[in-house]
């Protein structure tokens, strides 16, 4: 899926609102796993649904009135002063959030970044190289040099947390050179031993692991 598709289709608000079929939410998903711009936007978007259910939970509390009023019906009911307040406040959140996620964007997007990097040798057992360093929040590129001899139609590569959980599962078309560059966006991540895996697809989908490796992460807060 394209970059400029996603962000002229609106896909993020789509997928949060889960407003997307099946097979695009698929390919939205495989998207922002390679994306962190998309990625990010997915995560801060998150956040901000679950504070605004709060917001709309905490101002919709029943209230004594005098004489009993039935409430208006269909969506006229939104003009209703204990609804009309609290929506009105999300959408001042919203319009903020936006407006202030694309400003940082923008000037990320148009100034060089520093992204800590080290190699993992799928050749080598165990953790091969020394700690990753990264601030808390962070993202942080892995250069994965696989072995030799392995030709698959596609693969598939995990990142797994201290926690054994699958962090992010990325596919990878068939490719020629031995090392590959991979980025991960900036996350909330905690400090502790990841592994990577790296798995072949046959043409039938069957699933055969290439090889792994294990890393060091340090986060400084």
């Amino acid at each position: 899926m394209d970059h400029d598709v996603v962000v002229r289709e609106k896909m993020t608000e789509k997928y949060l609102l889960e407003e997307l079929g099946a097979e695009l939410r698929d390919e939205f998903e495989e998207h922002f796993f390679e994306c962190s711009e998309c990625a990010l936007d997915v995560r801060l978007g998150s956040e901000l649904v679950e504070q605004s259910k709060v917001l709309l939970k905490d101002n919709s509390e029943p209230r004594p009135v005098v004489r009993p009023i039935p409430p208006p019906r269909g969506w006229f009911a939104w003009l209703r002063p204990e609804f009309a307040v609290p929506a009105m406040a999300v959408l001042l959140v919203v319009i903020g959030f936006q407006t202030v996620t694309l400003r940082q964007l923008s000037q990320k997007a148009s100034q060089p970044q520093f992204l800590p990097a080290v190699s993992l040798n799928l050749q080598t057992y165990g953790s091969n190289t020394a700690p990753l360093v990264i601030q808390q929040g962070q993202g942080f590129l892995l250069n994965v040099i696989v072995p030799p001899g392995h030709h698959f139609p596609a693969y598939r590569v995990d990142l797994s947390n201290p926690a054994g959980t699958i962090e992010a599962s990325i596919p990878v078309k068939d490719s020629a050179d031995d090392t590959w560059p991979i980025g991960f966006p900036e996350a909330n991540r905690a400090s502790g031993t990841y592994k990577l895996a790296v798995h072949g697809v046959t043409a039938s989908g069957q699933d055969v692991e290439v090889g792994t490796s294990s890393f060091e992460l340090q986060i400084q807060k």
